[in-house]
């Protein structure tokens, strides 16, 4: 029996100078960058992404990464056996639709850059926001903590593992309590409380973009993060897509939905590798890799063979 193959998009964080280097050694893929490295309003966000620390601002950071993944995926050129499911981690959703043939990848990167200046949009008021990760604590432990310092879950990854937002003063004090009470915390470099109410006022704004945005047919499903249902029709994206800037993505079922749908083999696109990891381990039985762990386009083409024959 053939495999099936999931792909996976990721989110902010994995961002890093070489993020367009593989993708670049395929001439298509190459000459699509070369158009949106000179195009007058997406040029210096690119660029940013690979010259300096700038690439984790959330103006740089959310085209570039859709930017990377989307050349990746026009990299790879025609696999051993199209995709059975895309599924994106945050921004990473924009880029599955991008994947999916549902998009034009130039319009998902400005969709993109668009997207994060909506979003910037909400620290208008002077608050800044900031995310964390927690991790090894039961539910009925982590509620009442986010509660005290304003937080709110952003992604549930698992169990007992989440990203949480809220305002950036009390990321430490919040920390800080979640270690007393044997969690494990981390503070991630965003500057926005993305999938959280904080963020509120972007929904309709890019709702209203994806109105006016040209869709076309869906090749494969893309789940969506906040319900963890495949999505094959445009109604339906541009339904789900602008509110999970202000609501919590369930990538732990997003991740259960991969394996219901009898995915056997899963390649994350990057950059980065964190989803390739946290499905690995939810599900073993996947055969979880991503484009990072290879030295070329044609390892990953091969080791894709021999996974889907």
């Amino acid at each position: 029996m053939a495999g099936r193959l999931v792909l996976l998009c990721p989110g902010q964080g994995g961002q890093h100078p070489g993020m367009f280097d593989m993708a670049r050694s395929d001439p298509a893929a190459s000459s699509l960058l070369d158009a949106w490295f000179a195009d007058p309003a997406l040029g210096p966000l690119l660029r940013a992404a690979v010259e300096g620390e700038a690439r984790f601002a959330n103006a740089v950071a959310q085209p570039s990464i859709v930017a990377a993944t989307l050349a990746m995926w026009t990299a790879l050129g025609e696999l051993p056996a199209p995709p059975a499911l895309v599924a994106g981690y945050s921004i990473g959703e924009l880029s599955a639709y991008g994947v999916a043939g549902a998009l034009d990848p130039l319009d998902a990167v400005r969709l993109a850059a668009e997207r994060a200046l909506l979003m910037n949009a909400c620290l208008a008021d002077g608050q800044r926001q900031g995310m964390v990760a927690l991790s090894g604590m039961p539910a009925e432990t982590v509620e009442p903590l986010l509660q005290r310092f304003g937080f709110h879950p952003a992604i549930v990854n698992g169990e007992d593992s989440l990203v949480a937002g809220g305002p950036a003063e009390g990321r430490e004090r919040l920390a800080e309590a979640a270690a007393a009470a044997g969690g494990k915390v981390t503070l991630l470099p965003v500057e926005l409380a993305s999938h959280t109410p904080y963020l509120q006022g972007a929904v309709a704004p890019f709702a209203a973009l994806l109105a006016g945005q040209r869709w076309s047919a869906f090749t494969c499903p893309v789940l969506s993060g906040i319900s963890a249902e495949g999505v094959e029709d445009a109604a339906k994206a541009m339904a789900e897509l602008p509110r999970q800037i202000a609501e919590p993505i369930r990538w732990k079922d997003c991740m259960d939905a991969c394996a219901e749908a009898g995915a056997t083999v899963a390649l994350e696109l990057g950059p980065g590798a964190a989803l390739s990891r946290m499905l690995q381990v939810r599900h073993p039985k996947i055969a979880c890799r991503s484009v990072t762990e290879f030295r070329s386009l044609d390892g990953i083409r091969s080791w894709l063979g021999g996974q889907l024959e």
